[in-house]
Order: structure tokens, then C-alpha cells, then sequence
């Protein structure tokens, strides 16, 4: 039960600041820590990051950039990233009591005694890292750690979703400034298929992609409505990886990505946000330098849509070595899946 909240309390915003207060409580209760917060980090040439902490202050992490190279949490994390660490994991309690972190964190208060962090890829050269303290000096357990990597997908959806509006929405709301652009296509639909706003580029694009027998009698487009339908009746942790719907054609992939809007005050809506991409589209190089040489090869073939068996032909590799790769790649990345893979490549060759 509190697992379903705090999944609900994730969705509940598309603002990070308002789902990390809504998500507190039930997280809090359900991973017995007595406070959080989230860093969200961005390496280019050098790295750069800011903590959001709902509820009350946490001083130490105030003082964080005069204290990041003493962080022993960081190489761990970087190293096992999506993978739930313990502090006890990697330190003695010795170890930990002689820390800068935990000896400064017992002058300014609260006593930190214990934390447990993962850490989220967003997309290439962006990070999330999500931290949980005790204050009293009780270890975390490994059931902790479990319930915590339950909610790991949940928690890179809701950060990536809320980084995605807050990308083109500075100073204004989603659909106000989707609407205002002349390039930008969106649907805003109320299920099961009211139509509520869509934008003109929307309509050249729905025209391009879709013939009137294609469409419902709402006027939504069969394959866009059925693939709402089915969202809306998935459960969160089965939405994950089917959040974009992509069909292949001569001239390029046609990408649909549906995002759950909150609506407080009435039936949830959702934006359709569609994008045009190149058939051959080009692997970013934020992308390729995260992956091996060969998963840079393999990650290209999937630019291309090709399957894993054509892949694994063309490079003379067994099925089961090419799934691999292909495994550890989409995890490199942070991206869900083949779909999320295309969305997130073209959105860093031309940002949305």
C-alpha cells in the first residue's frame, strides 16, 4: 500500500520540487529513514549539481561543495548505477564514525548515521543520485535496500518526465508554451478520447501520418488511441517502457511520446508529443561516449531498427552476446527501451 502511494505521489507532478514533497512521507515510512533529498547532477566539462531536499533542512548538504571530494558515496554509486548501496557496504562503522561527512554532519545536526543512495541516468551526461539518512544508528537492511530499487524505475520516469517539461516550459506551463511554438506537436487528450488542444503542427503531421479510414470516430488516430487505451489501463510499473509508440517508414521513424499530465481537479489528461526522425539517425556523441566500441556499433544498428538477430548476423556474434550487449547498453544510457533509445538520440541531435 505504501509503495502504491509513493508511486502515485511520484506521478502526481510534473514538477520535481512538488513530487519529492508529496513522495516524503510514504518513502520515509516505507524505507524507515527520517529524511532524504535528491542531487541532480550534470557533467560536461566539469560537474555540476544541486540538492533538492523536501521537509526539513539537512545543513550538511548546504555545505556539500566544500565537502564533494570526501563524498565516498560517489565512486560506488557511479560505478553500480540503478543498484541500491548501503553505507555499511562500503565502509567499516570505524571507517564511517572517522568520515568528514559523518564527524561534520554531528556538528551542524542532525546526526547523520546511516545513508542509503542510488544512482538514477536520466540521459547521457545528466544524473540523478537519491539519497536516504537515518539520524539514529541503526544500519539499513537489505530489505531496505529492496524496497528502495523497486521504485528506481519510478523514480528515473518521474525526473526524466519532469526534466522534459522544465526543458521547454522555463517560465511558462506545458501546454502554453507547446501550443505557442510553431514547430511543436502535441495532443492533449482526455481519455478515453475527448480531444482537448492540439496544436497546428500537430495537424500537419496527423494529416502526413494517418488516412481518415486510420481514424477513430473521435478523430483521434486508431494506433495513437489504442495505445492510450492500454496505458490507461496499465499499472505504473507497466507503463515504464511503453510510454513512446515509434512506426518505421521510408522516410524516417514517426515517434509519438505519451506523458501523463496531473490534474488535481479532475480526470488525468495526457500529451501526445510527436516528433519526425531520419532514417538514419546518428548516435549523439553524449551517447557514444558513455559505451564501449562495440556497443557503440551495436547501439548505431539499432538506430537503424535493425533486430537482434540482423545484428548479430551482420557482426558475426551469437544471439545471446548481442541481448547482452544490447542489455548493458539501454542501462549505460538510462533509457527504457529500443523506443526510449530513439526518442531520447533524436532529442539530443535537436533538442525538443
Amino acid at each position: 500500500m505504501l509503495r502504491d502511494r509513493a508511486i502515485t505521489a511520484l506521478n502526481s507532478s510534473l514538477s520535481l520540487p512538488q513530487a519529492l514533497e508529496a513522495v516524503r512521507p510514504h518513502l520515509l515510512e516505507l524505507a524507515q529513514a527520517d529524511s532524504m533529498a535528491l542531487c541532480i547532477m550534470e557533467i560536461t566539462h566539469s560537474l555540476h549539481f544541486q540538492w533538492l531536499v523536501p521537509g526539513h533542512r539537512i545543513p550538511i548538504l548546504e555545505e556539500y561543495a566544500s565537502l564533494v571530494d570526501h563524498d565516498f558515496f560517489r565512486a560506488p554509486i557511479f560505478a553500480r548505477p540503478q543498484t541500491v548501496i548501503r553505507d555499511s557496504e562500503i565502509l567499516s562503522r570505524r571507517e564511517y564514525e572517522r568520515s568528514l561527512i559523518c564527524q561534520r554532519s554531528r556538528e551542524l545536526e542532525p546526526r547523520i548515521e546511516h545513508i542509503m543512495a542510488v544512482l538514477l541516468p536520466i540521459r547521457p551526461g545528466f544524473f540523478a543520485a537519491l539519497a536516504l539518512y537515518r539520524n539514529r544508528p541503526r544500519a539499513y537492511s537489505s530489505q531496505n535496500a529492496a524496497v528502495l530499487a523497486s521504485l528506481t524505475a519510478h523514480w528515473m520516469n518521474t525526473v526524466r518526465n519532469c526534466s522534459d517539461v522544465q526543458d521547454v516550459t522555463i517560465g511558462t506551463r506545458l501546454i502554453e508554451e507547446l501550443y505557442r511554438r510553431t514547430d511543436a506537436a502535441i495532443l492533449i487528450v482526455e481519455p478515453p478520447h475527448r480531444e482537448v488542444l492540439r496544436s497546428s503542427h500537430a495537424t500537419v503531421l496527423l494529416e502526413r501520418w494517418f488516412t481518415p479510414s486510420d481514424l477513430h470516430s473521435s478523430g483521434l488516430p486508431l494506433p495513437l488511441k489504442e495505445r492510450l487505451d492500454a496505458l490507461v489501463r496499465m499499472d505504473p510499473d507497466a507503463r515504464l517502457d511503453k510510454n513512446v509508440w515509434v512506426s518505421l517508414h521510408a522516410d524516417g521513424y514517426r515517434t509519438v511520446r505519451f506523458i501523463e499530465l496531473p490534474n488535481p481537479e479532475g480526470p488525468r489528461r495526457w500529451a501526445l508529443l510527436m516528433h519526425e526522425i531520419p532514417i538514419s539517425i546518428p548516435l549523439p556523441a553524449e551517447m557514444k561516449r558513455k559505451l564501449t566500441p562495440r556497443e557503440v556499433t551495436i547501439a548505431t544498428c539499432l538506430l537503424r531498427n535493425w533486430t537482434n538477430k540482423q545484428i548479430a548476423d551482420e557482426l558475426k556474434r551469437s544471439l545471446h552476446t548481442v541481448k547482452t550487449h544490447v542489455r548493458n547498453l539501454l542501462d549505460k544510457l538510462g533509457v527504457d527501451g529500443r523506443a526510449d533509445l530513439l526518442y531520447q538520440a533524436a532529442r539530443l541531435n535537436k533538442p525538443v
